[in-house]
């Protein structure tokens, strides 16, 4: 699955144009690799995306093309949320 179809998906990013636009920007990292938005992705890979004030961490659990709403949190486990120091 595409990151930024998949960041959509689980909902760690509303929309699928904002997840392109931050993984096109090099702000989101496949396994310690920089990541474009048309990256593949795969089970048990670790994401880790730099929004503007922290750094999300997770795992990816499980792949679907779509979900409800309250599922999306079984896509994904968070590994770790650090603020960025300035």
């Amino acid at each position: 699955m595409r990151l930024d179809k998949f960041l959509k998906v689980s909902r760690l990013i509303k929309r699928r144009t904002v997840a392109k636009e931050l993984a096109d920007q090099g702000r989101v990292d496949i396994n310690g690799q920089k990541a474009k938005a048309s990256s593949d992705i795969k089970v048990n890979d670790i994401l880790c995306i730099h929004y503007g004030q922290k750094v999300l961490t997770v795992k990816v659990t499980e792949l679907k093309e779509t979900v409800k709403k309250d599922e999306a949190g079984t896509l994904y486990e968070i590994v770790s949320e650090e603020p960025v120091n300035k």
